[in-house]
């Protein structure tokens, strides 16, 4: 474990300065230097990541695929989603927007004596083993993100937002990350404050956030992969998880075009199951959201990135205008 950290460490130093530092100080963001190297970090992570994609999760959508692969242009499209985020893109955005107004308010928390607080710190013994700590926090993040993807089900506005997920209709491993810009500021700020309410070290995040994209990234793969009666309820499957994408199942509760839906879970089915939100039917059905079928009027989601994003912000005035999702 030493070696790989140690190797981690010497490729992000080495990756900032060659490329990252120059490129600050180029920008005149000089002050910036130690959030640049954190940006390495998470740049660094994102390649990564995508080699696993590509050389893990590849793997098993071409050995056992669950559909055909029809539509590569759209597939080509959730890679470009795929990029911006998984390479820090988002990230960026969001500390730039976000970090100074926090910081403002964590300091004013600070001069009113308010103390600092770390969750893993209320059982005595657990921040001094490393897994512990993190395992604790992974489970309150998915707990969290269970409750805030069916927010995203629920609310209307949310949902013209969200909808842009689940138009995908040829869905694969690049199918996480195909998401609205907007929708992505409301949750990455909502976990950013989680984050820093609960006391996760900045290596924690980021190992959370990892270990969470690329079990999402294998839980929308294309491919027919179950974990057995036993294993799904310990674990999302792609299996589990494609019948929350699936037409009319995913997205609609108590009767047809009922905003709810299945299978909100993002790491672990357990919340499904203890809020009566699972969906263990041995199917793969096609994905999609209703609207979009020819005989329920076809609706448009967009080809393109920036289509996609505009039609997203038009559904969402639509509803503040009074209208359907």
């Amino acid at each position: 474990m030493d070696w790989i950290s140690n190797t981690f460490d010497a490729l992000q130093l080495a990756l900032y300065e060659a490329v990252v530092q120059p490129i600050a100080f180029g920008l005149g963001f000089g002050n910036l230097l130690e959030d640049a190297f954190d940006a390495t970090g998470w740049l660094l992570w994102g390649v990564i990541q995508i080699a696993v994609l590509l050389l893990g999760i590849g793997l098993l959508e071409r050995r056992w695929p669950a559909e055909p692969v029809t539509d590569r242009a759209a597939v080509r499209t959730d890679v470009i989603y795929t990029l911006i985020h998984r390479l820090g893109l988002v990230r960026l955005g969001l500390f730039f927007a976000v970090q100074p107004a926090w910081d403002a308010i964590a300091g004013q928390l600070r001069l009113a004596g308010l103390p600092t607080w770390q969750l893993d710190a209320m059982w005595p013994g657990v921040t001094d083993i490393g897994w512990v700590s993190l395992l604790i926090y992974l489970v309150v993040f998915d707990f969290v993100n269970y409750w805030l993807h069916r927010a995203q089900h629920q609310f209307n506005w949310w949902w013209a937002l969200h909808s842009l997920h689940h138009s995908q209709r040829q869905m694969t491993m690049w199918s996480d990350n195909r998401t609205h810009l907007l929708d992505d500021v409301i949750t990455g700020t909502a976990f950013a404050l989680l984050a820093r309410v609960i006391g996760v070290e900045p290596g924690q995040f980021v190992a959370i956030t990892v270990i969470t994209q690329l079990l999402e990234s294998l839980q929308h793969a294309n491919t027919r992969l179950s974990f057995g009666a036993v294993g799904e309820r310990l674990l999302i499957s792609p299996r589990f998880h494609r019948l929350h994408h699936s037409i009319g199942i995913g997205h609609e509760s108590a009767g047809r075009g009922t905003l709810g839906g299945h299978n909100f879970g993002v790491l672990l089915p357990v919340w499904d199951v203890l809020f009566r939100t699972a969906n263990f039917s041995p199917r793969f059905d096609p994905t999609g959201v209703r609207d979009q079928l020819p005989e329920e009027g076809g609706r448009d989601y967009g080809r393109g990135f920036w289509r996609q994003q505009w039609l997203g912000l038009q559904r969402l005035i639509s509803v503040f205008r009074g209208k359907p999702a």
